[in-house]
């Protein structure tokens, strides 16, 4: 049996009009390389004119079982976050490719000619919900384990989660973003950032009744997608847990600052407060404020823009900061070295609390870093 380095990071195979994708390094969760961003690119450039492709569908390879456990399967964790911090610390120009090619990716499925499903099944995060959230019909099924938890790293929700999250409905894109909570099936659907859900097992009924029954166009294909998720609906939706709360999440994360969205949650008593703020006290605070002027500054910006402010502020995220106890170094390299190379370090952050964040700290990561005709999404 072939190695999973051994084999290409993306599968693509025809099923009676639907181009298939599947990410294929199970043993990451599927993050993504900059090898699967150019393979994907490519790929949905090509079946974007071909006449046999009528639509896509971009699923996660599974991960074998070990001892005597089931496989499990996972859509995408995100960006190799791992390889980031390496080739950020040495420089490597690939860092900037990378970032640049995963964002024209991330805008391609948004625009695309054709419909595009997400099957999302187990961890979509970061790097995965930038595709999945490009995708016209966004499929959630019973073990989805979706979030943008960037700001436990020092980043921000990137991939077009400024675009995203700023149109869920009231404040919930500055909770999600800020905080990095994790939603299941039933908040994910609540929240707006799935449409429809389905049981994971029948994705394979899907691809072989395609395979025996072609699809004849794009419009026949969506509708048979339809059809069939609507005849293999999960049966147990698990209770509400971020969408239960709603109204407090409104009542805070509407606040002017983080500043003031803190002050209101510990002055709030509950225990769903509480635990908001322990959850936070562990987030990047620069990251957090960073991330409550993306979301709401992207509310109003057309999605290309978004991505291009997205871009600027992740090139200032990769590069040490200027700032008045001397030079410091990105927030990103301390979060990802303490949590994941040195499994489970508490970081340093700098600043190290939220009241020690200033507005010019914040500022600089929307400090234009190119003219607009040399952007590297000035394409878009």
């Amino acid at each position: 049996m072939p190695t999973e380095s051994s084999v290409s990071p993306v599968l693509t195979q025809l099923a009676g009009g639907l181009g298939v994708i599947t990410l294929q390094r199970p043993k990451a969760l599927n993050a993504l390389s900059l090898e699967m961003v150019r393979e994907l690119t490519t790929v949905l450039r090509g079946w974007a004119t071909d006449p046999t492709v009528h639509g896509v569908l971009l699923r996660g390879a599974a991960r074998e079982g070990v001892n005597g456990k089931p496989a499990t399967t996972h859509f995408c964790a995100g960006g190799d976050i791992r390889f980031l911090l390496d080739a950020g610390r040495a420089g490597d120009p690939a860092i900037e490719d990378f970032f640049s090619e995963e964002y024209a990716l991330d805008h391609l499925l948004h625009v695309f000619p054709k419909p595009t499903v997400a099957w999302m099944e187990g961890v979509t995060m970061g790097g995965g919900m930038g595709l999945a959230q490009g995708c016209r019909l966004r499929v959630a099924t019973e073990k989805l384990r979706m979030a943008m938890p960037e700001t436990r790293i020092g980043l921000f929700p990137d991939v077009g989660g400024g675009y995203f999250l700023s149109r869920c409905a009231g404040a919930l894109g500055e909770y999600l973003g800020v905080v990095g909570s994790h939603l299941h099936v039933t908040d994910a659907l609540a929240v707006g950032l799935a449409d429809a859900h389905a049981q994971a097992a029948s994705l394979d009924v899907l691809l072989s009744t395609l395979r025996t029954r072609p699809a004849v166009s794009s419009a026949e294909l969506l509708a048979r997608i339809e059809r069939h998720l609507a005849e293999h609906p999960l049966t147990d939706l698990p209770e509400a847990t971020v969408t239960a709360h709603m109204d407090d999440i409104h009542r805070h994360f509407s606040l002017h600052s983080l500043m003031d969205i803190c002050d209101s949650l510990a002055g709030d008593g509950s225990d769903w407060a509480r635990h908001t703020l322990a959850h936070m006290a562990g987030n990047s605070p620069l990251m957090m404020a960073v991330t409550l002027r993306q979301i709401r500054q992207a509310r109003a910006m057309p999605l290309a823009d978004v991505f291009r402010m997205e871009r600027t502020a992740i090139r200032h995220a990769f590069r040490p900061r200027q700032h008045r106890d001397g030079c410091l170094p990105p927030e990103v390299f301390e979060g990802v070295q303490a949590l994941v190379v040195d499994k489970g370090r508490t970081p340093c952050w700098q600043p190290a609390t939220v009241a020690e964040v200033t507005d010019s700290d914040v500022a600089v990561f929307f400090e234009a870093v190119w003219p607009p005709h040399a952007h590297p999404l000035a394409h878009l």
